[in-house]
């Protein structure tokens, strides 16, 4: 009897692990399925403040595979996690603290964009949609050559009294972006049409659409809408027209923030994510160059610094050259660090990560620098321990020849200071490129 309950036993015992077998083959199956009617280029948008942000959206594999892909002009920013649940596509930014959830619906996608892109909001929910990708035969379409640099008036709060405005124009396909002293609004990008070019820019953050007419007296028209922006109408000048009419120039990038004592060390002393407190006393940084970036994860232009600066880490540490970032984040931020991790893994920063605060406690924690008020704010410092130099902001690949001039003084400079034998020689400070 025992005998013939165990032969019942281990029929039942088969036939559940078939079962199981089953339902894990059809729920792999599914959700292939399900991730296929996602697949492709997307023609998305969202609204904020009442403004449609247009913008690309690629979604490509399956399972461990799948994943997004937005557009920052040829740069891209992709998922750190994406998955299909209950119907439903749900891209992560952890990066960004941005989420994407989206169910199709006749061949549309529809749902909500999750994020931060309002001063008074920390995070919040806005309408999403996605049509399929239908490209714009621009053909015949005869549009007015913009190409080139512009420089618009603006008083800003930081001290600026004008912006680039940087254009690379391909017949009436346009990729430009505005330059302020802090960095740049990413690649706007679009067509002309109906008498103006309409632009647009979202990668994840600093979502954006800018208008620029084409005016009889050769200036343009900009009017901007979207997060973080300025409802004012501006006006832009290619710089001789500028600077005929006493117009002033734009900020340099290298004199907007200074040092109080070029002879004063450079001090530091903050934790890292374990906890851990880390000074510039530390034997990693003696007798080296280094390059202590004021930074946050909440900042879009620090993002595209980080990625520059892994690539300057890998090429000169060997040589000599240290990085350490000092991270201001949001208190909200300040107990998870969800975000400064995510930006991590998903960049592969090798180099010191240290959390030295919220944003409004920058001035008390860097007393040495005068007016800093650009994020991200890059010191370069020399192996006796002093910044040789300050350049505000970050200007990306978007801003074209000012990005090659960046590229360029980040360069010379790191390697004059490690052309310099060591910390008892006394060097004089380092001039370079000012972007003009």
């Amino acid at each position: 009897m025992k005998l013939f309950s165990s032969k019942i036993s281990a029929v039942a015992a088969i036939a559940m692990s078939l079962v199981a077998s089953g339902a894990v083959a059809q729920s792999a199956a599914n959700a292939t399925n399900g991730a296929s009617t996602f697949n492709g280029r997307w023609d998305a948008s969202f609204t904020v403040e009442n403004n449609p942000i247009p913008f690309r959206l690629d979604i490509t594999g399956d399972g461990p595979t799948l994943k997004g892909t937005l557009y920052n002009g040829e740069e891209t920013e992709t998922t750190t996690s994406a998955k299909v649940e209950n119907g439903a596509i749900v891209l992560d930014f952890e990066h960004y603290l941005t989420t994407i959830t989206a169910s199709p619906k006749d061949g549309v996608l529809q749902g909500t964009l999750q994020g931060r892109f309002e001063r008074d909001k920390y995070i919040a929910g806005y309408p999403f949609v996605a049509r399929p990708y239908v490209p714009v035969d621009l053909s015949s379409v005869q549009a007015p050559s913009i190409d080139g640099v512009w420089e618009i008036p603006y008083d800003s709060q930081k001290g600026e009294k004008a912006w680039r405005f940087i254009v690379e124009q391909k017949g009436a396909q346009v990729s430009a972006a505005i330059l302020r002293v802090d960095g740049d609004t990413g690649a706007l990008t679009g067509h002309f049409q109906d008498g103006k070019f309409v632009l647009s820019h979202f990668d994840g953050s600093r979502p954006l659409v800018l208008e620029v007419t084409p005016k009889a007296d050769g200036t343009l028209e900009l009017k901007a809408k979207g997060a973080y922006t300025t409802d004012k109408t501006l006006t832009a000048y290619r710089p001789a027209e500028a600077r005929a009419k006493g117009l002033p120039e734009p900020a340099d990038f290298v004199k907007h923030t200074t040092v109080k004592d070029p002879n004063e060390r450079f001090a530091f002393s903050f934790p890292d994510v374990n906890g851990k407190t880390v000074s510039n006393d530390d034997p990693r940084f003696k007798d080296k160059v280094v390059i202590a970036v004021v930074t946050g994860t909440w900042c879009p232009n620090c993002h595209d610094e980080a990625q520059y600066l892994v690539q300057l880490y890998k090429k000169y540490h060997d040589k000599g050259l240290e990085i350490v970032a000092l991270d201001f984040e949001e208190p909200e931020q300040q107990d998870t660090l969800a975000r400064e991790k995510a930006f991590v893994k998903q960049y592969h920063v090798p180099y010191t990560y240290l959390i030295a605060g919220a944003p409004n406690e920058m001035w008390e924690k860097v007393p040495q620098a005068v007016n800093l008020n650009t994020w991200p704010a890059t010191l370069f410092i020399g192996r006796d321990g002093k910044v040789k130099l300050i350049h505000s902001g970050f200007a990306a690949p978007a801003s074209g020849v000012f990005n090659a001039q960046l590229k360029d003084e980040f360069t010379s400079t790191i390697e004059k200071l490690l052309a310099e034998p060591d910390s008892g020689t006394t060097t004089a400070s380092l001039g370079g490129k000012s972007g003009r």
